[in-house]
């Protein structure tokens, strides 16, 4: 097989993988955060050294396929770098440091399959966007990029914005939970979720590439039943929930 093959194998293996993902995390709340109850699960880490070695590969690992390309010099694949970048070195050192001391454990049932999925990801998208894609000039004035990094930062700062909320919001609670307040928070339960599917949705429309869709449609198969998850956890642990808000898209999931 030449590697243009396998790459569009891993893309097409990462659709299906989605839809697998989907149907289970519908059945069964993946062990992490909330839904980790401590036991059953095998070996854990620390909460924040878990996210650290998950995330790893997204910045480093891309960044070591990003240079090989034949395009990685070029000005649109030098701004989808920093793009990605963006995002990853925020989740990947900045996020874990903010949580460093949550007390909160992550099972390597979890770290290990994470990290796996990252080293994919980050190949097939890498490997597009500096080498079998083809992004000119001229792309910098198409309507797909321009509305797909829009996207992207928009569901970027509601990402971060969403996140700090909760992050002071645990720091703040003597029981780790509370309510959350504010920002978009008044409409949906996990407005952080929300932010990461737009953020990646807009990567797949700038990129207009199957790889881009692929991690695309994972994201959302990962995150649409883990809101799901949510808000039925917050429905049943405080009585005073509001009961107006949603659980991922306001005022219809």
């Amino acid at each position: 097989m030449t590697e243009a093959q396998v790459h569009n194998f891993l893309v097409w293996e990462t659709i299906a993988l989605s839809g697998v993902i989907f149907l289970f995390l519908l059945v069964r709340a993946a062990p992490y955060g909330r839904h980790y109850g401590g036991s059953g699960w095998g070996p854990h880490v620390s909460a924040s050294v878990g996210w650290f070695i998950m995330e790893l590969p997204a910045t480093a690992f891309f960044w070591i396929v990003y240079v090989r390309g034949s395009q990685a010099g070029e000005l649109v694949p030098i701004l989808f770098l920093i793009v990605w970048q963006a995002h990853y070195v925020h989740r990947t050192f900045i996020y874990p440091l903010r949580t460093s001391n949550s007390g909160r454990r992550m099972p390597l049932i979890v770290v290990g399959p994470g990290f796996l999925f990252n080293m994919v990801n980050a190949y097939i998208n890498a490997r597009f966007i500096s080498e079998f894609g083809h992004f000119d000039i001229a792309w910098l004035g198409d309507i797909r990029f321009q509305m797909g990094i829009g996207v992207f930062l928009a569901g970027m700062i509601l990402n971060l914005h969403s996140d700090g909320i909760l992050l002071r919001l645990r720091q703040s609670s003597q029981s780790g939970y509370e309510i959350p307040t504010g920002g978009a928070f008044r409409f949906v339960s996990c407005p952080n979720y929300l932010g990461e599917i737009l953020e990646w949705a807009g990567w797949a429309l700038a990129t207009w590439s199957l790889s881009g869709l692929s991690f695309f449609l994972f994201t959302a198969a990962n995150l649409i039943p883990r809101a799901r998850s949510n808000h039925r956890w917050y429905h049943n642990t405080f009585d005073a929930y509001p009961p107006q808000r949603k659980a991922l898209i306001p005022w219809v999931f």
